[in-house]
């Protein structure tokens, strides 16, 4: 600490002034940052809230029991109203197969009870009735099952007692979390191997830009996994250093927001930016901050900013003003990154 001395009044005015002044421009450069942060530091709430806003309302969730799916150990009653001798209480067995008076048997795996009353009653007409009609009535359903994993609300395993797209799987699981990515991996139990064992959507096309080819149907046995996003690392001279996850697209300018923004000293014009490239190997890019394009690059998952402080900065903000007795000033220096 450098010792008061006595100076006249017009001195420690114009250096009040100066400290002030300074304050002022440095908060004013970065007051932009720092508002945004509030902003940015909300918007990921307020996008899972629309997102999940947008799959409630497009869920399906009231099930028609003529719609049931049927499977291996559901219990189903059939009923042909041409013969009482014809109706008949049975089990599908693990194959998907049932056996009906006269006609033996029928596979019903991954029919709704609507459509397996249509097969029977075809089958039942092309050998031994004119018009017949068939109801079935769902006893025991045990068979269709769904496993919601990761970034959901609610996960868990739930029974699909209807024919489901992702939306409306999505919606039992009570919707995603604020950390959820925005991808979805379906991953098929007893898929064939002409077909891929995983299917990825992309949830931001799906939801917000309205794809609905993407709004694939759900599978007896599958999982849906929507892992938690990406994460990257701010450190340095911002307000909050530490680590914040990518739910959406997230640039450099956004990322420093999310940490709060810069901090008084900080160098304003570069910051260093450290990307995993796999493998163990890292590069070390050194960006301006003044270009628009570098303000808008990427964050990438495990992505490290780190944002230096300047000297000059430094000096501004650790200096320190008193007044004491009428003609006496006293200043000195704290180094700000101690506080």
């Amino acid at each position: 600490m450098i010792h008061a001395r006595k100076i006249p009044v017009w001195g420690w005015l114009l250096l009040a002034l100066w400290a002030a002044l300074a304050g002022c421009a440095s908060g004013e450069r970065y007051r932009a940052l720092e508002i945004d942060a509030y902003s940015v530091g909300d918007l990921r709430s307020e996008e899972t809230d629309a997102l999940n806003d947008q799959i409630f309302s497009a869920a399906q969730l009231n099930a028609d029991p003529s719609e049931y799916l049927l499977g291996a150990g559901d219990l189903m009653q059939v009923t042909v109203f041409e013969s009482d001798k014809l109706n008949t209480t049975v089990r599908i067995s693990s194959r998907g197969f049932v056996t009906l008076p006269l006609l033996g048997q029928m596979s019903v795996q991954g029919l709704t009870a609507r459509e397996a009353e249509i097969e029977i009653e075809k089958a039942y007409k092309a050998r031994y009735l004119q018009d017949p009609h068939v109801s079935i009535f769902v006893q025991e359903h045990f068979s269709q099952r769904v496993t919601l994993m990761g970034q959901f609300k609610n996960p868990g395993t739930f029974d699909m007692t209807t024919k489901m797209r992702l939306m409306d799987v999505m919606a039992l699981g009570g919707g995603l979390t604020e950390q959820a990515g925005r991808t979805a991996q379906i991953r098929r139990i007893g898929s064939s191997t002409d077909s891929p064992n995983t299917v990825l959507v992309d949830l931001d096309r799906m939801i917000r830009e309205g794809h609905s080819e993407l709004n694939i149907e759900i599978n007896g046995g599958d999982v849906v996994f929507v892992p938690e996003a990406g994460v990257y690392f701010v450190d340095g001279a911002v307000r909050k250093p530490g680590s914040y996850s990518i739910s959406r697209s997230t640039n450099i300018f956004e990322a420093l927001a999310q940490a709060g923004g810069l901090r008084p000293y900080a160098d304003k014009n570069t910051v260093i930016l450290v990307r995993h490239l796999g493998n163990g190997e890292r590069k070390v890019l050194e960006l301006d901050l003044k270009e628009q394009a570098v303000q808008e690059t990427q964050i990438r998952d495990r992505d490290v900013l780190l944002v230096k402080a300047s000297a000059m900065g430094k000096a501004m903000s650790g200096f320190r003003f008193t007044l004491g007795f009428p003609g006496v000033a006293g200043f000195g220096y704290q180094d700000p990154e101690v506080n």
